[in-house]
């Protein structure tokens, strides 16, 4: 089963062996732990929970907590489903680590994009931004018009407009990536491109 949880590590430059060079991401990926296996004769669908990170038993919700014990495992820090796919073979108590991808492997990444607070139209949209001459005043990063009179939407903001608002921090999914290396040694992922999040971030890695 190609899925893992981990957490995103440094950026750096790869050259493959006929010289190409590729802007990477290493992915920290401790083994995870199989904490439930989901079927569709049972549960109505098939799933796989994996959990990742062990911590402290004190620091871990008292629910994720008991649902640990009744199976024997340790406390961990997250706990996902991988949807689909086939669970045969698959039971609790099974670890899963970073053999399980090979190189030049496909896969989907998922994580939370980093958090930049509230920002105005031109770093959130890339919106252009007024003239800087001409008399205009205080308006070189104003969005302009959003809408109003008895125009577009008969007097009102229409739905979606795009406005100033809270940016980033929300969950991003890039597909395509390609497995450049896999270090079993270290527990690490070497993916070409770049993920979403900071440093630390929790990372869904899935193969297609």
């Amino acid at each position: 089963m190609k899925f893992i949880l981990g957490t995103k590590g440094k950026m750096l430059t790869v050259f493959t062996d006929d010289g190409r060079a590729f802007a990477a991401t290493v992915i920290n990926a401790a083994p995870n732990t199989v904490t439930q296996v989901k079927t569709a004769e049972k549960d109505g669908y098939s799933a796989v929970q994996v959990g990742a990170i062990e911590k402290k038993p004190a620091r871990v919700a008292k629910p994720q907590l008991g649902h640990a014990k009744g199976k024997a495992l340790a406390a961990f820090r997250e706990m996902r489903p991988r949807m689909g796919g086939t669970v045969e073979g698959v039971e609790a108590g099974q670890t899963i680590d970073v053999s399980a991808f090979a190189v030049g492997d496909k896969i989907t990444v998922s994580a939370i994009s980093k958090a930049k607070g509230f920002a105005g139209v031109v770093k959130r949209h890339g919106f252009h931004g007024g003239p800087r001459s001409h008399g205009q005043k205080h308006s070189e990063r104003s969005p302009g018009s959003i809408g109003g009179g008895g125009g577009r939407a008969g007097g009102r903001v229409a739905k979606g407009m795009r406005m100033a608002g809270r940016m980033g921090g929300e969950r991003v999914t890039v597909r395509n990536l390609a497995v450049l290396q896999v270090l079993p040694e270290t527990n690490e992922l070497v993916l070409a491109g770049a993920v979403p999040g900071r440093r630390g971030t929790l990372v869904e890695v899935r193969g297609q």
